[in-house]
């Protein structure tokens, strides 16, 4: 029960637009299947980490409000950031941008670092999951099983976006330059938007 109820929260928490679908979008664009997946590997493993210390640490840091509120800044920097890399990347390739783009794990790895909001998320949804009395932790299998489902939840989205992303390109060949540039501008409004909330609580 554990596994599904997890998986459930993980697939439909990541549908938001984020750094890490966006670039699995961006892969699918590019007709990048196998660097997609691996992308969707490393995030799903990060995913795991950041379940496991929400779960581990969930009255620490919901003792802690200040620490959700730095979180968004980072979330904020780090689209910001991302959303400027992908938009010259898809006009002006440089050595670096390649390098970053073309990889796959360790894109995954660094992008699923620099999500800092999936821990808020994974310690809402546990709390409200507790005091539904939908999930227990009390027991290894229970508390593993539970992650699993977070990993395999981001994974199969990541790998689904970018399909359908590939698909989407297909259809539409003759604006392909225009639609690379598209989760580029989603990073960057989402950033501005975070940043401006941040600033204005």
């Amino acid at each position: 029960m554990n596994f599904f109820i997890s998986f459930f929260f993980s697939f439909t928490g990541s549908l938001t637009p984020g750094t890490i679908n966006m670039s699995a979008v961006q892969l699918g664009l590019d007709k990048k299947p196998q660097i997609a997946w691996r992308l969707a590997a490393a995030a799903a493993l990060m995913e795991y980490i950041y379940a496991w210390l929400a779960v581990k640490f969930e009255a620490f840091i919901s003792a802690a409000p200040f620490l959700i509120r730095h979180f968004q800044l980072i979330a904020a920097l780090v689209m910001l950031i991302l959303g400027a890399l992908a938009l010259r990347a898809s006009t002006r390739p440089s050595a670096f941008t390649e390098h970053f783009y073309n990889s796959g794990f360790r894109r995954g790895l660094a992008l699923g670092i620099l999500n800092p909001l999936a821990m808020p998320f994974w310690l809402a949804v546990v709390a409200y999951c507790k005091t539904q009395h939908w999930i227990r932790l009390d027991t290894a299998f229970q508390f593993h099983s539970f992650l699993a489902g977070v990993s395999a939840g981001v994974f199969c989205l990541l790998v689904m976006a970018a399909y359908l992303a590939q698909r989407l390109v297909r259809l539409l060949e003759t604006r392909q330059s225009m639609l690379k540039k598209i989760p580029a501008f989603i990073m960057l409004t989402l950033g501005g938007f975070a940043l401006v909330r941040y600033f204005v609580q």
